[in-house]
């Protein structure tokens, strides 16, 4: 049976994708054979899509690092015909065949079941962003961080992480501060719970002293560079960071002031492949307590033949929000 995928392959020094025709034994191995309904749009996808950065390992590839959908064949005892699942992080997307396709296979150990809580579209409103803001989340509240605390500062607010950090926080009872490149999403990120909203034009990155005024408790940083050095010289003794991206910069210049006199805290966000039982745990709260109904309720959901149009927007910090696809019904 053939199917239609987005495939990302290199021709000689230049990356180039487009819609193609395959068959399932083109398919990298796998135990869990599934039809794909929904995958999501990551900034991480349209590098790899575009060539704009060095994502994809392994040419030919399918792109698309997340994907939900109904198992059609199954060799592990853990799913059957029928189970409607996602797939997410692990290589999927970058070093095996993804969820830019109608069809995809996938080791068992990287496919969990739909939550309790999510459909197939909803999981795709999380996605990688969901899930790696629910890690940060609770690997912050493990390091002790509460709503008691003080507040907590969210970089890249607008963002597919940056949305659903805020939303969840907010749930939980905590003061969110986002701070944003976009002052016309201002009523955007209020919508969603941020308590105020911070501009990076108000910010003088220029000046950062080793410490600044405490004023955090925590940070969810989607930014790196100077972003996220202002945010280690002001955060409040036993604070906690987590740094989760790099969309302003891969560099981080800091002195060690912040860690060895207020006791900070700088988690780094790797969602990749996290294992079992965290992974479950964080889709269990994604699905439960933890739901942020307002970003699934306002993902923004493509037809397939849209997807080569949309990784512009995300190159050039253009989306709020999150944008699903839907590969097939």
């Amino acid at each position: 049976m053939s199917f239609k995928a987005y495939l990302v392959r290199q021709d000689g020094d230049k990356v180039v994708s487009a819609f193609t025709e395959m068959s399932e034994g083109q398919l990298d191995a796998g135990e869990v054979t599934i039809a794909v309904a929904y995958s999501g749009i990551n900034y991480k996808d349209a590098l790899a899509a575009t060539g704009a950065g060095r994502i994809i390992r392994r040419f030919p590839c399918i792109g698309g690092i997340d994907l939900s959908g109904t198992v059609i064949q199954s060799d592990s005892p853990d799913f059957k015909p029928g189970d409607q699942v996602l797939a997410t992080n692990f290589d999927i997307g970058v070093a095996h065949h993804g969820g830019f396709a109608e069809r995809a296979r996938v080791p068992a150990a990287w496919v969990r079941k739909l939550p309790a809580g999510l459909g197939l579209r909803d999981a795709m409103a999380l996605g990688t962003a969901g899930f790696t803001a629910g890690l940060a989340i609770m690997r912050m509240e493990r390091e002790g961080l509460k709503p008691g605390n003080g507040p907590v500062i969210v970089s890249g607010a607008t963002g597919g992480v940056g949305s659903i950090a805020i939303e969840i926080l907010a749930k939980q009872g905590y003061a969110v501060h986002a701070l944003t490149g976009k002052v016309e999403s201002a009523d955007y990120l209020k919508a969603l719970g941020a308590h105020e909203i911070i501009l990076r034009t108000s910010l003088d990155l220029t000046k950062i002293r080793p410490l600044g005024a405490a004023m955090w408790a925590g940070a969810i940083d989607n930014l790196g560079g100077d972003v996220l050095s202002w945010m280690a010289s002001t955060m409040q003794p036993n604070g906690t960071i987590a740094s989760i991206g790099l969309a302003a910069s891969m560099e981080f210049k800091t002195t060690v002031a912040p860690f060895i006199l207020r006791g900070v805290s700088l988690l780094g966000i790797d969602s990749g492949a996290i294992g079992e039982p965290l992974r479950s745990e964080v889709w269990r709260k994604l699905g439960g307590e933890w739901r942020p109904d307002k970003v699934i309720a306002q993902a923004r959901e493509i037809a397939f033949d849209e997807l080569p149009g949309a990784f512009d927007d995300f190159l050039k910090s253009r989306i709020t929000g999150r944008v699903i696809v839907r590969v097939q019904d």
